[in-house]
Parts: C-alpha cells; structure tokens; sequence
C-alpha cells in the first residue's frame, strides 16, 4: 500500500490517503516518529504501528484538553481516561508523558488547590485537607503548603462568615445561632477553638430579636392561656430558644407594664 497524499487539516492533524482508497487522520508526531512520505510504500506491520501511535496520541491530547482547562491531580486524569476508554497501559504512559513535560503535577495541582479554596470559598484548613486527601495527595504535602497560610487568614473568613449571618439573621437567639454556626464552620473546615473565640467577639443583638419572639409566643399562647400561666408558658418557650433568663424577664416585665 502506498501513500498517495499527505494533507493537514484545519484541526491540526493530518489525513493521510493511500492508493487503495483508504484513510486515516492522524498526527505530525506520529508522521515523524514513523518517518511518514509522500509516495511511500508501507506494510501491514507499519499500518499497524501508525494506529497504535495515532490511538496513543488520541488519547494523550484529550488529556491535554482536559488538563487545560484547569490543573488536574493525578486521581482526575486517570479517572477521566479510563471513562474515556483508555487502556490501563496506555494511560500510564500518557501519565508518564505529561509529567515529563511539566503539565501534570500533584504538588502545583495542591499549591493552586489550596489557594483557589482559601481565596475563593468559605472553605477552612481542614475540609481543604479532606478534599486534597481525596485526591490521593499526601497528607505531608498537604500540611506543608497549609501552613504557609497564618491563622488570621482563616480567622478573618470565619469572622465575614459569622458577620454577614448575624446580620442577616433575625430569628435565632444568640444562644441558638452559636450554635448553629458552630456546627456550620465545623462542617466547612474551622478549628473549634478559632470559631469560639470569634463567635464571642461579635456583638448580637438579642433585644430586638427578643421582643419579636415574645409579641409572636403572646399573640399564639394567649388564645390557650391566661394571667401567671400565659406568662411562665411565654417564659419557658423564650427560654428553650436560648435567650437568658435576665433578659426574659426584663422584657416580660416591660410589656406587663
């Protein structure tokens, strides 16, 4: 069989065309590496190489594209190839080969991973570590690079957090949203300790959110009770949502007024 025309495509790869009317698209790396001419005879064998080199070029440059439109672990890209079909044995290789050339590497995936997370999300050091662990990055790694961050950093995300939802809460006591932004920063990442000591350095205000809760339980329980019962109901309910006994009281003895 032989080469009768050699012609590159708009894609960049090139069609090559024999006289027996066959076809086969394929790379310059795979011209090259087979030493491919115009009017060239080539044999079953040589057929076959130029397959197998284009298939390994196939799916080396779907990882490519892959890999480009943000960095990849090590993890990812062999999960994305074997999706794609690829051979166990070629997706090494191909592994292999973009280590080789700088663009797969589990160290620069973990410093941009962690910059993104600190930068971009609500994420703190600890859920940034779980999800990197995913990844199959070593934990020494990992740790590394966490620590070039100081702890303010993490504290001030943990204090925006907390801002913006007291501001924006108008319900929960401040008892009850401690708590429930305790378990919310545990969940994305906080150290207990950090969250502790910015949650106590913000000032809630519990009057207002108080004296609502209280014209609400009045209105619901006055149509069931009356007089020091009505009272000590509203008392135990204000309670259980977390509000001090002195501030309860203060209050029920202004409306009583």
């Amino acid at each position: 069989m032989r080469i009768t025309k050699i012609e590159k495509m708009k894609s960049g790869k090139y069609k090559i065309e024999f006289d027996k009317k066959e076809k086969i698209t394929t790379y310059d790396e795979v011209i090259l590496k087979n030493n491919l001419l115009f009017k060239q005879e080539i044999d079953t064998e040589l057929q076959n190489q130029i397959a197998k080199d284009t298939n390994e070029y196939d799916g080396y440059y779907k990882a490519l594209k892959y890999i480009m439109t943000k960095m990849r672990s090590e993890k990812e890209m062999y999960a994305y190839l074997e999706k794609n079909g690829i051979p166990e044995s070629e997706q090494k290789k191909i592994i292999q080969k973009l280590k080789i050339n700088g663009i797969l590497n589990d160290k620069q995936f973990t410093v941009s991973f962690i910059a993104d997370k600190v930068h971009l999300s609500n994420l703190g050091p600890n859920q940034i570590r779980r999800e990197l662990e995913n990844h199959n990055i070593e934990t020494n790694v990992i740790l590394e690079e966490l620590d070039k961050y100081e702890d303010s950093i993490f504290e001030d995300k943990i204090h925006k957090i907390v801002q913006k939802k007291v501001a924006t809460d108008h319900k929960h006591s401040k008892f009850q949203l401690q708590q429930k932004l305790m378990q919310e920063l545990i969940r994305l990442g906080y150290e207990k300790e950090q969250i502790s000591t910015v949650l106590e350095s913000v000032s809630y205000n519990d009057q207002d959110k108080l004296e609502k809760e209280y014209q609400i339980l009045y209105r619901k329980l006055s149509k069931k009770y009356e007089g020091s019962i009505l009272y000590q109901q509203i008392k135990n309910k204000l309670y259980q949502k977390g509000f001090s006994m002195d501030d309860i009281s203060d209050i029920m003895r202004s409306e009583s007024r």
